[in-house]
């Protein structure tokens, strides 16, 4: 065998040193010095969320009384949805005029 065979065969043999490896092998150090919780960890309710008015929300609107939902909470809903609608009947004969006056010619002096 020649020299460059065998060289050949020791390099395929022995692992290349000096390369670092691509991924770490020490976990990294704490960066905030605590753990973080898991949500099992967690107690199931928390004093800061209050009683869940969900049901009692959903009894309140599905009352079979007649009342469309948007009118059901009584005068503030009422004052809230007039007020819309006049806003939305004054807008809308707002943009009439104003295309009304836009499509008349001007006049020449």
């Amino acid at each position: 065998m020649n020299n460059s065979a065998q060289l050949n065969k020791r390099e395929l043999s022995q692992p290349v040193q000096g390369l670092k490896p691509i991924v770490s092998t020490e976990s990294p150090a704490l960066v905030c010095g605590t753990t973080t919780k898991l949500a099992s960890d967690l107690p199931a309710t928390d004093s800061f969320l209050g009683k869940n008015q969900v049901p009692d929300l959903q009894k309140f609107f599905q009352k079979a009384d007649g009342l469309p939902v948007h009118l059901k909470r009584g005068v503030p809903d009422k004052l809230l949805y007039r007020t819309t609608m006049a806003l939305t009947i004054g807008g809308t004969i707002y943009c009439l005029v104003a295309l009304y006056m836009a499509s008349q010619p001007r006049s020449q002096k």
